[in-house]
């Protein structure tokens, strides 16, 4: 997906700030609503001119870090770039003291700030998504069963959820990754392998799969639900009750930001309980929240890492993942390819 910046989506009001810009570079899924329901409601409230840029994850962070001087002052990004970003040394030290909001995150929350210099505004997590007339699903390692030859997609090992895949693979075979360099998850990649129709990099690519039949399941990020369903009303989605595992989306200062008065505002913005509530509406963005004081209804919390989901979800040790993750593309690529 491009990246290219677009231009001021928003310009008011004349407080002593009028002055102060802000380019945000952020995911390249729903521009529209992101710039209607956040950029737009941000400029007006704040007076600062915002220029954005959109793209996926991964190509906007190794854009940034080819061009340090890029004009970007905020970066939103899935939790792994955004370790790979601090690891760069890419970001500004975040002062918490200035996110008026910082309080309503959790403990949890708070270490991956402290981690990776990002302050997350969002979670998301992995399940499994399955049409109920072709198959029955209720854990992880159904997956792996027989009746399943050919008929699943998952993510592939560049993919936000990828490391997830190894993760629950490693689950299956009782080994933890961290453990033993996922040598046990790679036993289990290949015993599934069978199953494995596909492994892909766009969830789009899913919709089509169930419609034509070609799959009778995936692993999937909870974001992408209510789009596959869209077009097939009929799947179901499971959170196995033996947890999953958790991503989030985060907000970071870029090192060379002239302008992190109205970066502290766009985060603290981004963490306030009204646009939290605002932009987990499936009308919006779908976002889970991470303020804590915000509440959703049932059917906002719909497919979402919210309540009861939120407390089984575990973390992925994104500094191990990532310092691994080379040598284990190429692992990944020689089971699945041969």
């Amino acid at each position: 997906m491009g990246a290219a910046l677009t231009g001021i989506v928003g310009s008011t009001t004349s407080s002593a700030d009028a002055s102060s810009n802000l380019t945000v570079s952020t995911f390249g899924m729903s521009t529209k609503q992101m710039q209607k329901d956040v950029l737009n409601p941000f400029a007006k409230a704040f007076g600062v001119k915002v220029k954005t840029q959109f793209g996926d994850s991964s190509t906007r962070l190794t854009q940034i870090e080819h061009n340090t001087n890029s004009g970007v002052d905020v970066v939103e990004l899935a939790q792994n770039n955004a370790m790979t970003g601090q690891q760069k040394k890419l970001f500004k030290k975040i002062d918490t003291s200035k996110i008026k909001n910082y309080k309503y995150l959790s403990t949890a929350q708070k270490k991956i700030v402290k981690q990776t210099n990002s302050v997350p505004y969002t979670i998301n997590s992995v399940g499994i998504i399955y049409n109920p007339k072709k198959v029955k699903i209720n854990s992880w390692n159904d997956l792996w069963s027989k009746k399943l030859r050919n008929k699943i997609a998952i993510p592939d090992i560049t993919t936000t959820f990828g490391p997830a895949m190894l993760y629950i693979a490693g689950d299956h075979a009782d080994k933890s990754v961290t453990s033993d360099n996922a040598s046990a998850a790679f036993k289990a990649i290949k015993e599934l392998k069978p199953n494995v129709v596909k492994t892909y990099t766009q969830s789009s690519d899913l919709t089509n799969m169930f419609k034509t039949g070609e799959i009778d399941a995936a692993v999937v990020g909870d974001y992408s639900v209510a789009m596959i369903k869209e077009s097939n009303p009929n799947v179901k989605y499971l959170v196995p009750k033996s947890g999953t595992y958790a991503n989030y989306d985060t907000v970071s200062i870029l090192k060379n930001s002239k302008n992190s008065a109205a970066a502290y505002k766009y985060i603290n913005y981004r963490l306030s309980a009204k646009l939290q509530k605002k932009v987990a509406s499936a009308k919006s963005l779908n976002n889970a929240p991470v303020n804590s004081s915000v509440k959703l209804s049932a059917e906002d919390a719909k497919n979402k890492t919210y309540g009861s989901i939120a407390k089984r979800a575990k973390t992925i040790d994104f500094s191990y993942v990532n310092s691994h993750l080379s040598k284990w593309i190429a692992k990944w690529n020689n089971i699945m390819n041969n």
